[in-house]
């Protein structure tokens, strides 16, 4: 009998998942023998992943402590300068070149990620599974590797602009005016849809940190 090796658990992968999924937010300490016990792996590959992070900028270190990072207002415009322009080419690429097979997920994703309207931290996480796709849907993997890095970043932030009043609304709006767009084949207005959905983020997340700092 042949036995199947379970592969072994990713402790990269889920501290950063715990990081994305806010159990750990900007400015929580993260501790070797915590996340071992956590996670259920040695204290190696956490240190491996740790230091990882840590070149990621990610993490940042207080005295000896690591914790997680958090972005200033000059960091995060900086970030979504970046966001934008890659996202509204990968749009445009996902224009030319997705499937229709893929072009009927993004309409499935738009149509039941309305049922989380009310459930802003659902709605987060079926917002980057949307923004995923159409990286994907790209067929760049250079531009999704990007993509990627643009995206651990944006789990520095400790508030999703969907959780706006009303946001949720718009946001599923948009989502589907840029699916029309790569369903039409038509580069410019996926380009400059998705564009334009990243800008109102933006100024949104920016009102939000005014109000969270009053």
């Amino acid at each position: 009998m042949t036995l199947t090796k379970t592969p072994p658990r990713d402790a990269y992968g889920m501290i950063l998942d715990a990081i994305d999924s806010g159990i750990y937010r900007p400015g929580d300490r993260l501790v070797e023998s915590e996340l071992a016990e956590r996670f259920g792996v040695s204290r190696t590959p956490i240190r491996e992943a740790l230091q990882r992070l840590e070149t990621q900028s990610l993490l940042t270190r207080d005295g000896r402590s690591l914790i997680v990072a958090s972005l200033d207002h000059n960091q995060m415009a900086e970030l979504y300068a970046v966001r934008t322009e890659l996202e509204g080419l990968a749009a445009r690429l996902a224009a030319r070149h997705a499937t229709e097979e893929e072009v009927q997920v993004l309409r499935d994703m738009v149509s039941d990620d309305r049922a989380l309207l009310k459930d802003p931290k659902a709605l987060a996480r079926a917002n980057r599974r949307f923004h995923k796709m159409i990286h994907l849907a790209s067929h760049n993997r250079f531009l999704v590797q990007q993509l990627d890095l643009v995206h651990r970043s944006m789990a520095l932030m400790a508030t999703t602009s969907l959780a706006a009043q009303g946001r949720g609304e718009i946001a599923l709006a948009e989502h589907q005016a840029i699916v029309d767009a790569i369903a039409r084949r038509d580069e410019d207005a996926a380009y400059k849809a998705l564009r334009d959905h990243i800008s109102v983020a933006f100024v949104t997340r920016l009102k939000l940190d005014v109000q969270n700092a009053g």
